[in-house]
C-alpha cells in the first residue's frame, strides 16, 4: 500500500488533532510540523479490518491497523474460552436435571445428597454403592455400615419424595409413582434450573464482550471489529440457549410419562 505525504489539514479531524499534538510535543524532533506520513484517503476503505494507530519513528508517523489475522487470533482465544465455559454450564444443567426424579428409579436422583461423614460433608456416592434392582426402587449399600442411620436421615431431610428403609444391612429407597400435582411441581423445578443455566450462559457472553471492549480501549480492535465479533458471539450464545431448551424439553417429557 503506497504512502503519501500530506499536510495535517488534509487529514480527518481526529487524526489531524493527533498529528498536531505529536508535532508540538516539547523536545520531540521526530515529526515535522508541516508534514505527517499517512495512508492516502483513497486507501482508507482498506483500514476497516482494525483500529487506526499513529506510530511515529525518528522521521515520520505511519497509520497502521490490526490485520485480519490478528483479529481472528483475538476472536479465537476469547470465543473458545467462552465456548468452554458454556459447555460446562450445559453439563451443570444436565447434572441438575438428573437429580429431579421421574416416575422411574435412577441413582442420579441422589447425586446431590451429601452426608456429614465424621464431621465432613461427602457425596453419598463416595461412601456407598447405589444400584437399581427394579424400576421403582434403589438399593444403597454403604461401605461403612455404621453410616446407615446417618444416610437414611439425610435422604429423608432432602425431601425427594421417596421413602428410605433401613434393615441394618442396606437402605432400600422406594420411588412412588408421581401424582399429577407432583409432576407440575417438578416441571417448575426443571424450568427454574433451565433458567439458571441460561443466566450462566448470558453472563459468560457478557464477560466475553467485556474482553472485546478492553481490546478496543487498548486500540487493538476498532468499534466495528467489536460489533462484528459480538454478533458472532451472539450466534454462539443462541446455540447454547437452544441446547438448554432441548434438554429441558426432554426432561419435561420424562416427567410426564406415566
Amino acid at each position: 500500500m503506497a504512502l503519501h505525504a500530506v499536510s495535517p489539514a488534509a487529514v480527518s479531524s481526529p487524526l489531524r488533532a493527533l498529528a498536531h499534538r505529536l508535532a508540538q510535543r516539547p523536545g520531540c524532533g521526530c515529526l515535522p510540523k508541516q508534514l505527517v506520513s499517512i495512508y492516502s484517503s483513497a486507501n482508507f476503505a482498506g483500514l476497516q479490518a482494525g483500529p487506526l494507530v499513529l506510530r511515529h519513528s525518528d522521521k515520520r508517523a505511519v497509520l497502521t491497523h490490526a490485520t485480519i489475522e490478528e483479529i481472528e487470533a483475538e476472536k479465537s482465544v476469547i470465543e473458545e474460552q467462552a465456548k468452554e465455559k458454556m459447555e460446562k454450564a450445559i453439563e451443570t444443567v444436565q447434572t441438575n436435571f438428573n437429580t429431579v426424579r421421574t416416575g422411574r428409579a435412577n441413582p442420579a436422583m441422589l447425586d446431590r445428597i451429601e452426608v456429614e461423614y465424621y464431621g465432613t460433608p461427602v457425596n453419598l456416592k463416595s461412601i456407598a454403592q447405589i444400584s437399581t434392582p427394579d424400576a421403582t426402587s434403589l438399593l444403597i449399600q454403604p461401605y461403612d455400615k455404621s453410616s446407615l442411620k446417618l444416610i437414611e436421615k439425610t435422604i429423608v431431610a432432602a425431601n425427594l419424595g421417596v421413602t428410605p428403609s433401613n434393615d441394618g444391612e442396606v437402605i432400600r429407597v422406594t420411588v412412588p409413582p408421581l401424582t399429577s400435582d407432583r409432576r407440575k411441581e417438578l416441571a417448575k423445578t426443571v424450568a427454574k434450573l433451565a433458567e439458571d443455566g441460561k443466566v450462566a450462559i448470558r453472563n459468560i457472553r457478557r464477560d466475553a464482550i467485556k474482553a472485546y471492549d478492553k481490546l478496543q480501549k487498548e486500540k487493538k480492535l476498532s468499534e466495528d471489529n467489536v460489533k462484528d465479533l459480538s454478533a458472532d458471539l451472539q450466534k454462539v450464545t443462541d446455540g447454547y440457549m437452544k441446547k438448554i431448551e432441548s434438554i429441558q424439553k426432554q426432561k419435561e417429557e420424562e416427567l410426564m410419562k406415566i
